[in-house]
């Protein structure tokens, strides 16, 4: 496993900058997210480290070597992609030890490689079955299994989960962090999903418009955003953001509160508001309300116990929740 350091990436394709100034340092061994928008850059910084993509100016330094201008093979990363990219008429131990017989490893280190990468994905009862056999959440670990077996110093993910179903989606991110326990490697991931950052990551990058917004553990960019953008990409909910005159009459150009930090009343309050549209999950409830002062909220409760569509009722800020731009 090595660090990662890029100082100063800029990419720009023809006259158009999508890459801004980033500076970023990945340690030893950490599980690294990008997240943020479609657009937002964050495939596009991944293939500048991977070498699919070549920096207009800056420096890419992996372990104690600058790969700035290394071919992709030369820089001690292997890549899992969106695609499986299996080979249909290969079975899973073939594909998991395609590149190994590309490169003519001797068969006795191939088998040893492949058992062990299978072993650590759950993969040993499937080794000779073909793809076309296998659920969407096994051909992925097929994926991952054919990028362990190169004993990579990082390894890259984009958007790995995106063709899973949420059930799988949900199974494949306790796999992933547990095979990052196992491995200890250094894993750099791309998601446009907040929920897979929080629930992964050591560190989350936030993207937004080609630069970095903020970066910081998954409760440091909960409890501290930097930036109205930050505060309302991570939490799900999103936070309610109010901006202009309702925002300025509390003493700020942006007033964040999350929905778990409302308290909701029948008889008083800050907010007088009507309840619009009820989500019950279960365990909890999302209420979405209209308030005359300063718009729409969002709530968060628990439980089932909540008032009606069109009750009025009144929504009040956790003193010392709330958060000020």
């Amino acid at each position: 496993m090595s660090s990662v350091t890029l100082t100063q990436i800029k990419k720009s394709f023809g006259s158009v900058d999508v890459m801004n100034n980033i500076d970023l340092s990945i340690e030893k061994g950490e599980f690294c997210v990008f997240v943020g928008p479609s657009g937002c850059g964050k495939s596009t910084l991944l293939r500048l480290i991977a070498g699919l993509e070549l920096v207009t100016s800056g420096k890419i330094v992996i372990g104690d070597r600058d790969v700035t201008h290394a071919e992709p093979s030369a820089r001690g990363i292997a890549m899992v992609f969106q695609s499986y990219a299996l080979y249909p008429h290969l079975t899973v131990r073939e594909n998991i030890g395609f590149g190994l017989s590309l490169a003519k490893r001797p068969k006795a280190e191939i088998k040893a490689k492949v058992e062990a990468a299978a072993e650590a994905l759950q993969l040993g009862h499937l080794l000779d079955r073909k793809p076309k056999a296998l659920s969407g959440g096994q051909r992925q670990r097929v994926a991952i299994g054919r990028a362990i077996v190169r004993n990579p110093a990082v390894f890259l993910f984009d958007e790995p989960l995106s063709n899973l179903d949420a059930a799988l989606r949900t199974q494949m991110r306790m796999e992933l962090t547990d095979l990052h326990r196992k491995l200890g490697a250094t894993m750099i991931y791309v998601t446009h999903d907040q929920v897979e950052a929080m629930t992964m990551a050591d560190k989350i990058v936030v993207l937004n418009g080609g630069r970095i917004e903020q970066v910081g553990t998954p409760m440091e960019l909960y409890n501290k955003p930097a930036s109205p953008f930050v505060a309302g990409f991570i939490g799900s909910p999103k936070m309610n953001l109010i901006e202009g005159s309702a925002a300025e009459a509390l003493g700020c150009k942006v007033y964040g509160i999350r929905p778990e930090h409302l308290c909701l009343s029948t008889t008083e309050g800050q907010w007088e508001a009507n309840v619009r549209h009820i989500e019950r999950l279960g365990a909890e409830t999302i209420l979405h309300l209209d308030t005359v002062v300063i718009g729409p909220l969002i709530a968060r409760v628990a439980g089932e116990e909540v008032p009606p569509v069109g009750t009025k009722i009144f929504a009040s800020a956790i003193e010392g929740r709330e958060f000020r731009f």
